[in-house]
């Protein structure tokens, strides 16, 4: 056996201690959590999950339905918080501190950390309004002139402007499934956050609707750390520059897109990316 096989049969060896495979943590970190355990009431959900999202980088995670991914996507801006019987331990650091402190005001925390949900959810109001509702609500713009021009560099930003300048006062409900997701990127966009987590963003939309969030979240990373969750491994492979494999709760594999896909370390991830599970 070369070295090369050997280190492989090591660090599989390691991961079925539980010990996670690959490269889970960066130098240039964005964010960073420590031995992450979420439980719902009784019921464990996610085990010891330690993970680093680096700055402008588009992190992925993969995995079966039930595996914990978007449960540890929803702790990075508390949005566990709003269900009763959930409780997350650990360490989560943004920019090295603790967001699970209690000096730490959620509604602050989630204009840092945006979000994009798996089915687009425009306000019942206008394309402008709902762009400009962050805004108007964290007070970042002091006059009609600046929240105009922050609402069309968002929706410029979101690849959507060209579509809707004609039609800023109609209802963003009125949008095509495509243009909806793109209205709620604009509208996260638009509060100036760091981090950007998405769940599934593009799986309710056709494939035309999907190539284009998937240009856009390539854009966005010059600007943003973004975490996304997706079903799709060819999404994953296009979109992220390292992904991670979460299985029954557990991070499992953590590495280089490329390598993850081409070059898995460990046994259940191969399984996963060659389609025996999942």
């Amino acid at each position: 056996m070369n070295n090369n096989t050997d280190q492989k049969t090591l660090d599989s060896m390691h991961a079925e201690h539980g010990k996670t495979v690959g490269q889970p943590f960066c130098q240039d970190a964005k964010f960073s959590t420590r031995n992450v355990d979420v439980f719902y009431a009784d019921n464990q959900a996610i085990y010891d999950v330690s993970l680093d999202m680096g700055k402008n980088e588009v992190i992925a995670l993969i995995g079966p339905s039930g595996c914990g991914k978007s449960t540890y996507l929803r702790c990075l801006n508390r949005m566990n918080d709003t269900i009763d019987i959930c409780k997350v331990t650990g360490q989560l650091l943004l920019d090295g501190q603790d967001i699970y402190a209690k000096d730490q005001d959620p509604v602050l925390l989630r204009a840092r950390v945006g979000m994009v949900f798996q089915k687009p959810n425009p306000f019942p109001k206008s394309i402008y309004d709902n762009v400009a509702y962050g805004p108007r609500i964290h007070g970042l713009t002091s006059n009609k002139a600046e929240l105009d021009d922050l609402v069309e560099e968002s929706l410029i930003k979101a690849g959507l402007l060209n579509e809707v300048k004609d039609r800023l006062d109609a209802p963003g409900t009125g949008l095509s499934g495509g243009q909806q997701q793109r209205l709620c990127i604009a509208r996260t966009i638009a509060v100036q956050p760091e981090v950007i987590l998405m769940d599934e963003p593009a799986s309710a939309l056709d494939p035309i609707a999907t190539a284009i969030i998937e240009e856009l979240i390539s854009e966005l990373r010059k600007n943003y750390t973004i975490v996304i969750v997706t079903h799709s491994m060819q999404q994953a492979a296009r979109v992220s520059q390292r992904t991670a494999y979460f299985h029954l709760g557990k991070l499992i594999e953590v590495g280089e897109t490329n390598q993850i896909f081409t070059n898995p370390v460990h046994d259940l991830t191969e399984k996963y990316i060659t389609g025996r599970f999942g």
